[in-house]
């Protein structure tokens, strides 16, 4: 038999002890599959002593998880611990200069340091693996860097934080208002310490960074997206967004145009009918557009122990097997600079705000808009009480430009209340 492929784990939260889990339990269905033993030789946490639901007693325990990738009996280092520089990115550089493959969970590490990361595993012929990065349990890195290989990718978008899902379907499905589902989810524990890292897109923007330097052969530039969460979003707006149609995702989007590299993390209304509107709870898709395949749909669970574990392991046999391509699907020197460019593509909007209940003022806004060059579609005023009138207009085909240029016209008006909510309707 095969000599027995070794991992060192560094980070035993819920992945962590998912993988160990696998390990322990799919041994001899591990071992058929890979073509050798997989076992774990050594381990490295925070806490030692920490009940896991996991015997690692067996395992040699490393405080350091630096002196973890420089164990003589480790092949593979798992890099679980998170967080974008700090322990995590010194193992992960430890491990490419001793001389080992690394497979890592951590979306924020390689949005910032991809580049280098990628560059340094090159130069010193090891593996740089991260399915489980993006998107959970779904194959998704697997698909554009395998099975879509022959394409050229033309747009990739997707739904890629599944607390926002929930927080939005919630709403939805139970006619509550976000701050009520924000505490319900911070108390069922689906938020990250910080929670921003989730509401305010910046998890799932990371995750599409690696997402399009893949698709599009291109340099990761976390820095490079547009950014907006979802706080903004109100109980009205999920009701609005059904009396048309439609539902509001958190929604990535990246595309290249003749003007540089889009690339947005925000919300949008998309068809409730589409596989997208129909998307519930904290599940993920991905869409992916390639110019010989047409659209292709990934569906599945973005995070959670079983199956961010999964992924691990699908990266382990690939090492196993002896598969090893470059990091980003292509050699790190290739990967192109490209310019960011602002969302051009025309596409309707949806916008929600209030008015002065004066004479006038849907004038004033209408005036607003056509001087910005937006054409209103649909226009819908919902009975109230008081002195403000809240007010909905979807917009023909326009540019973002274009409803940025209509906003800060808004202001002038001395008719709008508040800050009005602007979210395109994309086509999916």
């Amino acid at each position: 038999m095969s000599e027995p492929l070794r991992l060192g784990i560094a980070g035993l939260g819920t992945v962590g002890i998912g993988v160990v889990k696998i390990v322990q339990t799919h041994g001899d269905l591990l071992a058929a599959r890979f073509g050798r033993p997989v076992e774990i030789t050594a381990v490295s946490a925070r806490s030692r002593g920490r009940n896991r639901g996991a015997d690692i007693s067996a395992y040699a325990w490393e405080d350091d998880p630096v002196a973890l990738a420089r164990r003589a009996d480790v092949d593979i280092v798992v890099e679980l611990m998170g967080g974008e520089d700090g322990p995590a990115l010194a193992l992960t550089r430890a491990a490419i200069a001793a001389g080992k493959d690394v497979v890592t969970a951590n979306k924020a590490m390689l949005a910032i340091h991809g580049q280098g990361l990628a560059e340094e595993a090159e130069a010193a012929g090891v593996a740089l693996r991260f399915e489980a990065a993006v998107a959970g349990g779904i194959p998704v890195i697997k698909a554009l860097t395998e099975g879509l290989a022959g394409n050229r990718i033309t747009r990739v978008m997707g739904v890629m934080n599944g607390t926002c899902n929930y927080i939005l379907t919630r709403m939805e499905d139970a006619g509550l208002p976000y701050d009520t589902v924000f505490d319900e989810a911070a108390q069922l524990g689906y938020l990250e310490a910080d929670p921003n890292l989730d509401v305010g897109g910046i998890d799932a923007a990371h995750k599409l960074t690696l997402l399009t330097a893949i698709a599009f052969g291109t340099r990761p530039v976390f820095s490079a997206i547009d950014i907006e969460g979802i706080q903004r979003i109100s109980i009205d707006d999920i009701r609005h967004a059904a009396d048309l149609g439609l539902r509001i995702k958190l929604l990535g989007v990246a595309r290249m145009t003749g003007r540089g590299l889009e690339q947005s993390m925000s919300p949008c209304l998309v068809p409730a009918d589409s596989p997208l509107g129909q998307l519930k709870g904290g599940t993920n898709m991905v869409v992916i557009e390639g110019d010989s395949v047409g659209q292709i749909v990934l569906r599945g669970p973005g995070a959670g122990e079983g199956p961010t574990a999964s992924a691990v392991m699908a990266d382990v046999a690939d090492l196993a097997r002896g598969l090893r391509i470059a990091p980003f699907g292509q050699p790190a020197a290739t990967l192109e600079h490209v310019a960011a460019a602002r969302a051009t593509a025309a596409k309707p909007f949806y916008m929600r705000m209030t008015l002065l209940d004066r004479p006038g003022a849907l004038a004033r806004v209408a005036a607003a808009l056509g001087d910005a060059g937006v054409s209103i579609d649909r226009m819908r005023q919902y009975g109230h009480a008081g002195a403000d009138a809240p007010v909905i207009i979807v917009t023909h085909k326009t540019t973002r430009d274009a409803i940025d240029h209509a906003l800060d016209l808004f202001q002038g008006t001395g008719v709008v209340v508040g800050d009005p909510v602007a979210m395109a309707i994309e086509h999916v």
